[in-house]
């Protein structure tokens, strides 16, 4: 027996994800239909699956399904996206709401215009340089250190945004080829979680170029945590001031690292593409 059930497709910055209402729509085997629903030929075509559901703990929860199936910890495209679905679709009045996540609640303020949301800003908490469990070095820590892969050597810093950031700064991002050493270092034995991998270009003390590689889904057009890990790296190489603009294929997020609160601010677009309805078994 099948169903149909609605969904939405939304993007940040081009990290575009399939989003289905847990609420009202309960879906079961999610990462089963993640892999096959983000497929462009025969599916919806996506980065991956994710699901907006009940908490116990905030206003709501997230549940996010890479490409592959796997499940990710957090997302801070699809945190925006999260945002601008629940005001819009009228299952709060609040501009400013709490997420559940793997990595633990995140808090979102909405920036309202005529009761449509455009921009949505995260907080994505303390970022972490130090994660034995995410990070298989004797110090449990990378920091400006090198790297060898592929015959290349690169100066790596390592920063968990609860999920797990490889960073590193090249002269010029366009001759990297993201392709080949992406799933390399994604697997390296440095990481038994695997890692997500940024290449990142400094262009001013304000402002940073990066492309990313996301453990799981491969290249994407943008990816928010991405972007927090490297305006933190870059701080902490002294290359780039507290508050930078990230570009990536996909647009720009302003990011800002407190000095007071050592939190993470992510601002950013969030973006509706279409809606739809799509079979699932019953």
């Amino acid at each position: 027996m099948t169903h149909n059930i609605p969904f939405t497709k939304m993007h940040g910055l081009g990290n575009d994800y399939i989003y289905i209402n847990t609420i009202e729509h309960p879906i079961l085997h999610p990462e089963k239909y993640s892999e096959r629903w983000r497929r462009p030929h025969t599916g919806i075509g996506s980065d991956g699956l994710v699901l907006i559901g009940e908490s116990q703990i905030a206003d709501f929860s997230m549940r996010i399904f890479n490409a592959d199936g796997s499940e990710a910890m957090m997302c801070g495209n699809a945190s925006r996206c999260i945002g601008k679905y629940v005001y819009e679709h009228g299952l709060t009045g609040k501009s400013e709401i709490t997420l559940e996540t793997l990595s633990g609640i995140k808090h979102i303020r909405l920036h309202p215009v005529n009761r449509h949301i455009n921009e949505v800003t995260v907080d994505m908490g303390i970022p972490l340089m130090n994660q034995p469990e995410q990070i298989a070095t004797s110090s449990g820590s990378l920091q400006n250190e090198p790297l060898t892969i592929n015959g290349h050597t690169f100066k790596a810093t390592f920063i968990s945004m609860g999920n797990p950031h490889l960073v590193i700064f090249v002269n010029d991002v366009n001759q990297i080829d993201l392709k080949t050493l992406g799933p390399l270092l994604e697997h390296h034995s440095l990481f038994p979680q695997k890692v997500n991998v940024e290449f990142a270009e400094q262009t001013s003390h304000q402002s940073i170029r990066m492309r990313v590689w996301e453990r799981g889904s491969g290249i994407t057009q943008a990816c928010g945590t991405g972007a927090c890990a490297t305006a933190v790296a870059a701080c902490l190489v002294n290359r780039c001031d507290r508050k930078v603009e990230v570009t990536m294929d996909g647009g720009n997020l302003s990011i800002e690292w407190n000095a007071t609160d050592n939190h993470v601010y992510m601002t950013g677009p969030a973006v509706q593409v279409f809606e739809g309805e799509i079979e699932i078994e019953s």
